[in-house]
This record gives C-alpha cells, structure tokens and sequence, in this order.
C-alpha cells in the first residue's frame, strides 16, 4: 500500500514537472502571444536559427516597411477608411509645430502663465492665429481619433489578427485624451484650476495608491506653481513621447497584419 501512494506520488510530481515544462511552449502558442509577435520573430513558437528567419526578424523593422510594397485595393478608397487615422497623424504633427512656437513665449509659473496667454494673444505677430490653430487642432485630433476608432469597431478590424493592434489604438484614445487634458490647464485661468482641482481630487480616491498619486500630480499638498510645471512637462514632453512610441508600433502592426482591413 505504501509503496502504490509512493508511486502515486512520484508519477504526480512527474506529471506537475512535465506540465511545469511545457509552461512555455503554451504561452508561446495562447492566442495572446502569437497576436504581439508576428511570424518571423525570435519570441515565437518553433523559431529556429536560420538565414531565412534572420531575413524575417529584419523585414519585421519598422524602418522597412514605413511604405507597402502593394495596397489593397478598398485601402485608398476614402469612402471606406474617410482618411481618419492619415487625418489624426496630421493633426498631431500640427500640434506639434505650433506646440513648439507657442513654448517660446509661455512661462509655466503661476505669475506668469496667464499674462504668457495674453501677451501672445495680443502682441506676439501671429500669435493668436498659431494658438487657434493648435487649439482647434486638439479638438479636432481628439474627435478624428475616436471616429477613428468607431470606423475600425465598425469594420471589424479588432478581430484577429489585428486584436492587438486594437489594444494599441485604446491605449492611442486614451493618451489624445490625457494630452487634451494637461493642454486644457496650462492657460492657468479659473477653469484650469477648477479642472485640476476637479481631476487631482478623482485620482486621489484610487485604491491603495490614491493620494500618493495626487500628491505625485500636484506637486505638493495644494496647487501651485508645481502642480502646473509638473502637467506642462506632461503634456509637452512625456506623453508626445510615449504617443510617438505607440504610432510607430501602430503603424508598424499595420503593415504586418496585411495592411488595412477589408470590407465585411
């Protein structure tokens, strides 16, 4: 009896070690894995050295394949795709021009924001036209980027093997959103502060790390002149970075999964 529980247990533990073994080869093959990393890369399942997958991992480069060798035919008609992500990357180059001229006269201080505004407004040449223009480029890009996104949940181009091209696009949304946001603030008027106040207050009730986060934002305890250096450094700086980061893979992921989706 003694010894069938010994070999009982010994065949277990064989079977947790087999199965401990395969951990790997199982990840590789879920669905999850193989829709980040296209055939032709080191991270998928049964890669092997060879000249021809070698090929594969450099044809995989961005850097290659920034212009198709062929399109599909419904891909450059504008009744089908409206133009609407050519559109949002317009748009953010736009709003990176004018962003650029706008920082030249801008002083994020809370003594000097508001009187920045106006100055640029009223006596800087061509000021208020480039201020409209990265305004209303805002607006824009953030309602192109979500009929953007309607378009593509409407053709069903979510589905594999675009799924995690998708994912990219929401986290697309939701940083336009957060750099329409930390834009909206930096005038520094009444409803930049309400706005933050309003903001910093919502992320103060999240779980566990809550006010770490809101203090984190607000620089402090209370606004100030920290809480608006710490939102112009987002909006100018880390999140145009990491948006560039996300359209490269986007654009990326395009060419890799067969170009644009077709008609349903």
């Amino acid at each position: 009896m003694a010894r069938r529980i010994g070999a009982g247990r010994g065949q277990l533990l064989q079977e947790r070690l087999r199965r401990f073994q395969e951990l790997p080869q199982r990840i590789q093959g879920s669905q999850v894995w193989t829709s980040i990393f296209r055939p032709g890369s080191i991270f998928r399942k049964g890669y092997t050295d060879s000249p021809r997958n070698r090929s594969y991992v450099i044809m995989n480069s961005v850097l290659y394949h920034l212009h198709p060798v062929k399109v599909k035919r419904h891909a450059v008609k504008v009744s089908y795709t409206l133009c609407l992500g050519g559109l949002s990357f317009f748009l953010f180059i736009i709003l990176t021009v004018t962003g650029i001229f706008l920082m030249f006269f801008y002083r994020p201080t809370s003594a000097q924001a508001w009187n920045d505004i106006k100055t640029l407004q009223t006596s800087v040449t061509f000021g208020l036209l480039v201020r409209n223009m990265h305004r209303w480029a805002a607006h824009l890009m953030v309602l192109s980027v979500f009929l953007h996104m309607a378009r593509v949940f409407y053709h069903g181009a979510y589905k594999p093997p675009r799924e995690f091209n998708w994912v990219i696009g929401v986290i697309l949304l939701t940083l336009t959103l957060l750099l329409s946001f930390t834009g909206y603030l930096l005038p520094w008027d009444q409803l930049a502060l309400w706005a933050v106040t309003v903001g910093t207050n919502m992320m103060g009730y999240t779980p566990v790390f809550g006010q770490q986060v809101r203090f984190a934002l607000l620089g402090g305890v209370e606004i100030g002149t920290e809480t608006l250096l710490r939102w112009y450094v987002l909006h100018v700086l880390m999140l145009p970075f990491v948006i560039v980061i996300f359209m490269a893979i986007h654009f990326w992921r395009v060419r890799k999964d067969g170009g644009v989706s077709g008609p349903l």
